[in-house]
């Protein structure tokens, strides 16, 4: 993939959602809900602080990462589906 993000940002490779339930039951298309954790593929420089000092990034790529159900801009690259957020639209990092 040949994309940077800039500054404080973060792309992600959403997960895939459950198909099929604990209990065995399959879940069509429509019901299915949008997956909130999903896998660091690049990460910015960091973000610029008041003082003019570089804050570096707390994320990684490849850190396995929670997000909000409607963070980040969905964006399609090569038939593959992305999210591009910033770094505080995260919630936690999945250890």
């Amino acid at each position: 993939m040949n994309l940077t993000p800039l500054h404080d940002r973060v792309i992600v490779k959403p997960s895939q959602p459950e198909e099929v339930t604990k209990g065995g039951i399959i879940i069509p298309d429509t019901a299915k809900e949008k997956p909130m954790q999903g896998q660091v593929i690049a990460v910015g420089k960091g973000k610029v602080g008041d003082d003019g000092k570089l804050i570096e990034m707390q994320v990684k790529v490849g850190d396995k990462v929670l997000y909000g159900k409607y963070s980040g801009t969905e964006v399609t690259i090569d038939g593959e589906e992305y999210l591009i957020m910033r770094e505080n639209d995260i919630f936690a990092i999945i250890n």
